[in-house]
């Protein structure tokens, strides 16, 4: 008798283990998630929760790219780095009450779409 319950018995997919581009996309997703749900304007407990979060997500994805073990290639590590800094002194402005959230949500969505490989949609 198999000691481990087949993952199809609980609804996942079986085309193959997820990879590390999975797991970003699905960190992106669910924060991108909190603020789409949340106000756009840190007036309330949500959307201070999900812009705190977004900016604990981009400087953990900078640390990561500053690494000098990371093979990213370089032009799209200083373009990842840059929407970095950019997110964190935007999502700082949120929270400060002078922008809203909107430019947060188009940036994650669109390195939502580059994970998936969707280029210039």
């Amino acid at each position: 008798m198999n000691a481990v319950t087949p993952l199809t018995q609980h609804g996942y997919k079986t085309s193959g283990l997820r990879t590390a581009r999975d797991a970003e996309y699905d960190v992106f997703s669910r924060v991108t998630r909190m603020m789409r749900q949340a106000g756009r304007m840190a007036d309330n407990g949500d959307t201070i929760m999900a812009v705190l979060k977004n900016n604990e997500l981009w400087s953990l994805l900078a640390i990561d790219l500053a690494d000098p073990g990371n093979a990213l290639p370089d032009a799209t590590k200083a373009g990842l780095l840059s929407l970095a800094s950019f997110s964190i002194r935007h999502g700082q402005a949120v929270l400060a009450g002078e922008q809203a959230s909107d430019p947060l949500i188009d940036i994650n969505m669109t390195v939502m779409r580059g994970l998936r490989g969707e280029v210039g949609a």
